[in-house]
């Protein structure tokens, strides 16, 4: 594990910013004023600390289309990319007429026609007209999700690194897994390797679970022990370098009977319609007629949702089938895809693995074998 500040690579930076000019250049944007990490992260390549937590909207990067700078919010150079100059990075600031300051003197601020941010406040809707006095605001968020919705191969590449550290976590974990063993210490280990990893942030927030034979998506009461004839579930998420990755396993503890058989059998059918559905010109909704068709219940949670800097689109969910049915998948796209059966008297199967949408069929990233690992 590193312990410089670096920024991010090269042509993963150069790859995204051509991505985002396209979408400003389509949604006809001549400045983007951005305050969402994920979006930050996406334009400048820098990472930043002490940006946890929900925050109000702030000008912490503008991208200029013109003349392809970028000015940030940095007190500090170490780790900021070559092409971002010192000169082009501002510290914090109190005073919002000290960052209104700032924006005044970006060059193309004055005859800028259409600037964009992904968020606002009364405070700044009412002070950024004085930094781009010929504009109109709008919407900018927008061209950020269409332009981080389809992955680079270097994004991709990145996820791929996310990924790697997180199965490394569960199969930390899923070595531990027998009767005696407590949830609380399955998650430990899982973290405990994640870290030994090189990434200390987790993306979720359960690692092991005793999936409830009385009830679906629910964990069993009890004192948190693992005991045999227990379906135990896996969740691992880390967010490295800016990325997201997640994979889920459910292993069975003891010796299976025909019954686990059969439901991961069952977990295995609606496998394969899910990722039939995982085609470019496909409507996310078709991710849950794969759980219609398979006989299986729609879960409550979303069955997919995309991955990339933080959760990108599509959220997948049998909440917002009238969404599901509007948003179409595209070569590139990115999916955490959920698998989920149950039966009462038994327990559950969850998985969860990353897949590529590509032109022809999908790609699984995710490297963890399912019914090996899970039947042992």
């Amino acid at each position: 594990m590193g312990i410089e500040i670096e920024a991010d690579d090269r042509a993963l930076r150069f790859s995204r910013r051509e991505r985002a000019l396209a979408q400003m250049e389509a949604h006809d944007l001549d400045v983007l004023v951005l305050g969402r990490q994920a979006n930050v992260r996406y334009i400048c390549g820098a990472p930043q600390l002490w940006v946890v937590g929900t925050r109000p909207f702030g000008p912490i990067c503008t991208f200029v289309r013109s003349t392809g700078e970028i000015h940030l919010n940095s007190t500090w150079d170490e780790g900021i990319p070559e092409e971002i100059p010192r000169e082009n990075l501002y510290g914090l600031a109190w005073n919002p007429m000290t960052l209104i300051g700032v924006l005044q003197n970006i060059k193309g601020a004055d005859t800028a026609r259409r600037v964009g941010t992904d968020a606002l406040t009364p405070t700044f809707a009412k002070l950024l007209p004085m930094a781009f006095p010929q504009a109109e605001l709008v919407d900018g968020e927008q061209a950020m999700r269409a332009a981080r919705r389809v992955k680079t191969a270097e994004e991709i590449d990145a996820l791929g690194h996310a990924l790697r550290v997180a199965e490394g976590g569960l199969a930390k974990a899923a070595a531990q897994v027998a009767p005696g063993v407590t949830e609380q210490a399955l998650a430990a280990a899982l973290l405990e390797a994640e870290a030994a990893g090189g990434v200390s942030t987790p993306a979720t927030q359960d690692a092991a679970w005793v999936t409830s034979t009385e009830h679906p998506w629910r964990r069993v009461e009890g004192d948190g022990r693992v005991r045999e004839g227990d379906l135990v579930a896996l969740s691992a998420g880390v967010l490295a370098d800016g990325y997201v990755g997640e994979v889920a396993r459910t292993l069975y503890v003891g010796e299976p009977t025909d019954a686990v058989h059969s439901l991961y059998r069952r977990r295995d059918d609606l496998w394969s319609r899910l990722l039939d559905a995982c085609r470019p010109g496909t409507a996310t909704s078709a991710l849950l007629d794969a759980y219609e068709q398979s006989g299986e219940p729609v879960p409550a949670m979303p069955v997919a949702h995309g991955l990339g800097l933080g959760f990108d689109p599509p959220v997948v969910s049998p909440n917002l089938r009238a969404t599901a049915e509007a948003d179409i998948l595209e070569e590139g796209m990115v999916l955490a895809l959920t698998g989920y059966v149950w039966e009462q008297g038994l327990g559950a199967v969850f998985t969860r693995d990353a897949v590529v949408i590509g032109a022809d069929g999908p790609r699984v990233l995710t490297e963890t074998p399912s019914i090996a690992a899970a039947l042992g």
